[in-house]
């Protein structure tokens, strides 16, 4: 059985909400730690998490956890050096989420960094490939060239289990030209197979108002710019782009910081979980 319809108030940016999200935290916990997926035969829905080099991608993952376990963790590395030249990322993983000592039924997998040059970064054949279920537990990709099935990662036939059901760009909201990476997004208008949403992180450090109090995020024209601003460039609706500030330099979880992050990802499980459901039906429909 899937999740039951929210009664959770939306919010316009520049309009404060009637019930404040802040207060939600509990809310959307409980919300999430009893989703169940579409399909009972479904272990697991994958989500894929793409993202620009030096994003905070895998840190999105780590903050993700971070939540539900109610502290720091750090599961997936992460590039602690200001270089955002290459990526940091090397090998195909997947990371469960966990709710105390029981995992929930989604998994977040975890790839190479995007970048502009054609030689550098992941592939977008190897997203494609990934989103289909085709490569490997631990592949590690290679940047000049993409997967191919005599690769040994590759599989040949993979399961329902193994499709990618949500895929989730992480970009930095603190690029002060987009113009400088049009090859990036022209790879991300390129991926139109599967639900899209997209994390924007760093909100802090590209509007000053943020910066000094994380709930102005609502409110913000300067995020709201960015928002509409990606949008155009990916073609991925405001709807779907939610900004997050990921954990990185903090001792202990922040109440604040996880309602982002609650509210982001809960509409990543709902997406995947719609699209679960789809592909079971279709395969039903074609037995």
């Amino acid at each position: 059985m899937g999740s039951s319809q929210s009664t959770e108030t939306e919010f316009e940016y520049g309009k404060p909400w009637r019930d404040t999200p802040w207060r939600k935290k509990d809310y959307l916990e409980k919300t999430l730690k009893e989703f169940e997926l579409s399909d009972p035969n479904i272990k697991y829905a994958r989500i894929l998490v793409v993202g620009q080099i030096g994003s905070g991608k895998s840190s999105f993952i780590n903050s993700v956890n971070s939540v539900f376990q109610r502290r720091i963790t750090n599961e997936a590395l992460v590039n602690k050096t200001t270089d955002r030249s290459t990526t940091f990322t090397k090998l195909y993983k997947t990371y469960h989420i966990r709710n105390g000592q029981s995992v929930m039924p989604f998994v977040l997998s975890d790839t190479m960094g995007l970048e502009s040059e054609d030689l550098h970064g992941i592939h977008t054949e190897d997203i494609v490939k990934a989103m289909g279920g085709y490569i490997k537990e631990r592949y590690k990709f290679n940047p000049e060239s993409s997967i191919t099935p005599e690769d040994e990662g590759y599989r040949s036939n993979p399961s329902l289990q193994d499709h990618t059901y949500c895929l989730v760009f992480v970009m930095a909201a603190d690029k002060i030209s987009l113009a400088d990476d049009d090859n990036i997004y022209e790879k991300v208008k390129y991926i139109k197979k599967i639900p899209q949403v997209m994390i924007l992180t760093k909100p802090d450090d590209a509007c000053p108002l943020v910066n000094k109090d994380l709930r102005k995020i609502y409110t913000s024209k300067k995020i709201k710019e960015k928002l509409k601003e990606y949008s155009e460039h990916t073609g991925i609706s405001v709807s779907h782009i939610f900004p997050v500030k990921c954990y990185h330099e903090e001792i202990d979880t922040q109440n604040d910081m996880d309602v982002l992050i609650l509210r982001a990802f809960k509409h990543i499980e709902q997406m995947a979980n719609d699209a679960l459901r789809l592909k079971c039906n279709e395969n039903k429909n074609s037995e």
